[in-house]
C-alpha cells in the first residue's frame, strides 16, 4: 500500500489526483489486478469522472451545493453535516482494473478527490491486489 496528500485550497473543491495514483501504481510495480483508491476522511470523497472538461467537476461541484445546502437545520455541532453527506453521496473508494502495469481509465476519465470541507490536507491510499 502507498499513500500521498492532497492539499486543498477551499472548502469544497474536486481535484485531480490521477498523476498521483499512477505515480503510486508504477512504485507498487504489480502489472495485473485491481487498484484501489480510498480516501480515508468523513468530509472527503474520490470519483471518477471527466477529466477533458473542467466545467465537468465545475458542474458536479456546483448541483452538490445546490442539493445539500451548507446552511440547513442540521443537529452536528461542528457545522459540517453538509460535508458529511456530500462524502457518503460520492464514496470514498473507486477501484480500476490494472491491465500491463497501466490503470485501466476510459479516454476521457480521470480520478478527483473532492473536498467538502477544506481548506485542508488530506491522505489518500492506494493499494492493488
Amino acid at each position: 500500500m502507498k499513500s500521498f496528500q492532497v492539499s486543498t485550497s477551499s472548502r469544497n473543491e474536486f481535484i485531480s489526483i490521477t498523476s498521483k495514483v499512477t505515480d503510486k501504481l508504477n512504485k507498487i510495480g504489480i502489472e495485473e489486478g485491481v487498484c484501489t483508491v480510498y480516501c480515508p476522511h468523513t468530509t472527503g470523497a474520490i470519483t471518477i469522472n471527466e477529466s477533458a472538461d473542467p466545467n465537468v467537476v465545475r458542474d458536479m461541484n456546483r448541483k452538490l451545493k445546490e442539493l445539500v445546502p451548507s446552511n440547513d437545520s442540521y443537529k452536528h455541532r461542528e457545522g459540517n453535516s453538509d460535508s458529511h453527506i456530500k462524502s457518503s453521496i460520492i464514496g470514498n473508494t473507486v477501484q480500476i482494473i490494472v491491465e500491463n502495469g497501466e490503470l485501466q481509465l476510459g479516454t476521457w476519465q480521470g480520478i478527483f478527490f473532492c473536498e467538502f470541507d477544506g481548506p485542508r490536507t488530506r491522505k489518500v491510499w492506494v493499494k492493488v491486489n
